[in-house]
């Protein structure tokens, strides 16, 4: 957590230096400071940056580094970028990627660019790239990069060695080599640190390892993630449907998949794009916050009709109106918590039909505990405010009710979402806070009506 202050400090006075130098005119201090970080730096300061200003740092970004930078940036910078580059300085930024940036991006490039740009490939990099290209985006597949260094398991580790000394490097975060057969199809991993310790006289098939799955080219990226989370991978063979080596993946495309999927979350539990700019013009951010602020108001709306049901009861009892916001509000943060909960575990995968009764009972229960135990909270302080038992009772009903229909529904919202393809993380919290208002003020202005009219 200090880490992470650090880094934020670092990144705000990174961002002031940068604005102050460019006002000033500064440009020649301001490119040097900009190209002296790492693309992924570069790319969040620009997305820092007011657009006219992003402008002008994107022109002082080192040409060498534009595909990397690129790569980093969110869709909404990046296609106002390529929108902006010109055809020969497209080609320059993105012939020098690897293969899997380069299928990460190359959608995003218009047609003519994309096709000067595989003339420009040689024809093992150009299969490299319909091989990844081949597979949905967010799968292991999409993920994979195919540069693999693949050894047989009858030969000796001498003749590995030879080997890699005439091939000369490795690709970056190589700790194992992959066995395969004459078919290319995967069987284990020899790992670097055996390869270096053993005798030279033992065959790679005397220390190899069989015991390590490779991933299929079709897993969900959230699964991929969450293997190497769990193995506690650095990389990982995939393979296709017949176990033959496609490719493999390294825990740097792992990061980002865990990055984005958290950025994902959190920019869908507002209703938003989760590579939205924020600073793309007023109208465009007007109009998609708009939609999600309309499904609001009909929420809402269905709330104040429950309202209006019992607006005889409110003119009568002013002390309704005052204590109503307190029953749908606790109702709401209940039902979040559960919400929250259960929609983390379903992206880790570990809530499903097996389990799922059975959290619905536990959070059951911490609803009816909770509610009872601020219920008794808030009616002692109705009735020393109101000096009202009778209202202090309907208030702590309306509360343990709306705390446990909370605790209900942030279990079965996210549940019964994914059940018809929907995204928990989209509309859930919506949804919920719709059902905990309804049931809240009707219990509360309910029990009123039959207890103190």
């Amino acid at each position: 957590m200090a880490a992470e202050k650090v880094e934020a400090v670092n990144s705000q006075e990174r961002l002031k230096s940068l604005r102050e130098t460019i006002s000033i005119g500064a440009f020649d201090e301001a490119k040097e400071a900009i190209n002296t970080l790492h693309p992924a730096e570069i790319a969040r300061l620009l997305e820092s940056l007011p657009p006219s200003e992003r402008d002008v740092a994107w022109g002082l970004v080192d040409p060498d580094h534009d595909g990397d930078v690129l790569l980093y940036v969110n869709e909404d910078v990046r296609s106002d970028f390529i929108n902006d580059m010109g055809h020969q300085e497209l080609v320059a930024a993105t012939e020098g990627l690897e293969t899997d940036d380069l299928a990460d991006i190359i959608q995003d490039l218009p047609e003519q660019v994309i096709q000067d740009l595989l003339r420009s490939l040689g024809y093992r990099d150009r299969l490299r790239l319909e091989a990844v290209l081949s597979y949905p985006e967010d799968s292991a597949g999409g993920l994979m990069n195919t540069d693999t260094v693949t050894v047989r398991q009858d030969v000796s580790l001498d003749v590995v060695l030879r080997y890699l000394r005439v091939r000369g490097h490795l690709p970056e975060t190589t700790d194992s080599l992959i066995v395969v057969d004459r078919d290319d199809k995967y069987i284990g991993l020899l790992v670097i640190t055996d390869l270096l310790v053993k005798l030279p006289t033992h065959s790679v098939n005397d220390i190899m390892r069989t015991d390590i799955d490779a991933i299929s080219a079709y897993t969900p990226a959230r699964e991929v993630a969450a293997l190497f989370e769990t193995r506690d991978l650095v990389s990982s063979p995939v393979v296709d449907e017949s176990g033959k080596l496609v490719g493999r993946i390294t825990i740097d495309d792992v990061v980002d998949v865990i990055r984005e999927a958290a950025d994902t979350s959190l920019m869908r539990m507002a209703g938003l794009k989760e590579e939205e700019d924020m600073f793309a013009p007023v109208v465009t951010s007007a109009r998609r916050r708009g939609v999600w602020l309309g499904l609001n108001l009909v929420t809402v709306l269905i709330a104040s009709w429950v309202i209006g049901l019992f607006e005889t009861t409110i003119e009568n009892i002013v002390a309704l109106a005052i204590l109503m916001p307190i029953v749908a509000s606790m109702g709401g943060i209940a039902g979040s918590q559960t919400l929250t909960i259960v929609i983390r575990g379903m992206a880790l995968g570990q809530i499903g039909g097996a389990n799922a009764p059975k959290l619905m009972s536990k959070e059951l229960a911490v609803g009816a505990l909770n509610g009872l135990l601020w219920a008794m909270v808030i009616a002692g302080v109705a009735v020393l405010w109101f000096d009202s038992p009778d209202l202090g009772f309907v208030i702590g009903c309306a509360i343990v009710i709306n705390l446990i229909v909370g605790a209900l529904a942030g279990v079965v919202i996210p549940l019964a979402m994914a059940r018809f393809g929907a995204d928990p993380a989209l509309g859930g919290s919506v949804l919920l806070t719709t059902v905990t208002d309804i049931v809240g003020f009707f219990c509360f202005l309910g029990l009123a009506t039959i207890i103190l009219m």
